[in-house]
């Protein structure tokens, strides 16, 4: 039995419809049972828990022999960093005493040591710290999501421009969920002494005019990409209601995707939804 963390999100759910696809049962775990009602139809069971709640979520991870861990984002109106740090406390200490016997974890290009920086430190804290418990765990650091530009589709939609927080001729590693969720998938399936850290991306670089230019394709009418200023991006942030510790998190790691901070990839793995195709789905699933 497989246990997937945050399995109603975007990453989670697309690995479990990988796992359920290859014939693997799965355990979702969910707070809101109702999100996890497609997951269920499809043959999913669910697990209604608090991942905060160490002792209930151990409860259930006693109930798989594997795992794909998650740590999901905090809301940005508080401090997002302590937030996610707890989870992934929580999520470490739950898993002392599971019996799970292997473990796959999402993390992203570029992580590392350091504070306020967004997922690029929390998600390094949570590698270290699955590589000190007893469990073979397996890292897949995940380039930039595609899905991190479905959040822009109702202003695309009505103003014709693609808010872009990264230059619009910046080339960047770009990677679907369903890319990531099959990748995650196999992983779990394969021998507990494939323990290494895999870097996974589409199968192209793409840059913010690519997605305008993939929106445009998508809706019929021209899109133009709408870039923010570096200097600008706390202000942004703030405008879109994060708080003021969220905004320099967000901010730092903005700017160190940028400036290719994080471009780290060693081994790497190619999915093949490319960028028109994910938009192109998300559009239409919007309708």
């Amino acid at each position: 039995m497989h246990i997937v963390l945050g399995g109603t999100g975007r990453v989670g759910s697309a690995t479990t419809r990988a796992l359920l696809d290859l014939g693997e049962p799965v355990i979702v775990v969910t707070r809101d049972e109702n999100r996890g009602a497609a997951l269920k139809h499809r043959g999913a069971q669910l697990a209604i828990a608090d991942i905060r709640d160490v002792d209930g979520l151990r409860a259930v991870f006693r109930g798989g022999k594997c795992a794909f861990l998650l740590n999901p984002p905090a809301d940005p109106s508080g401090d997002t960093d302590a937030e996610e740090r707890a989870t992934v406390a929580a999520i470490i200490e739950a898993l002392s005493g599971s019996g799970l016997e292997k473990l796959v974890a999402q993390s992203t290009y570029g992580a590392r040591p350091g504070a306020r920086c967004g997922d690029l430190t929390v998600l390094y804290e949570f590698e270290q710290r699955l590589a000190a418990q007893s469990i073979p765990a397996m890292i897949h650091r995940g380039a930039y999501y595609m899905s991190n530009w479905a959040g822009m589709l109702d202003a695309v939609r009505e103003t014709g421009r693609l808010p872009s927080f990264f230059p619009g001729d910046l080339s960047l590693p770009m990677v679907s969920p369903d890319d990531l969720g099959l990748a995650a998938a196999l992983r779990l399936t394969e021998p507990v002494t494939n323990t290494g850290t895999l870097h996974i991306e589409g199968p192209q670089r793409y840059t913010p005019r690519d997605v305008a230019e993939a929106f445009s394709d998508a809706l019929k009418r021209p899109v133009q990409v709408q870039e923010i200023p570096r200097g600008e991006l706390e202000a942004t942030f703030r405008r879109f209601g994060f708080s003021w510790q969220a905004a320099a998190s967000y901010a730092r790691m903005t700017r160190a995707v940028i400036d290719a901070e994080t471009e780290t990839a060693d081994a790497l793995l190619r999915g093949d939804t490319s960028l028109r195709d994910y938009v192109g789905s998300i559009v239409a699933q919007a309708g």
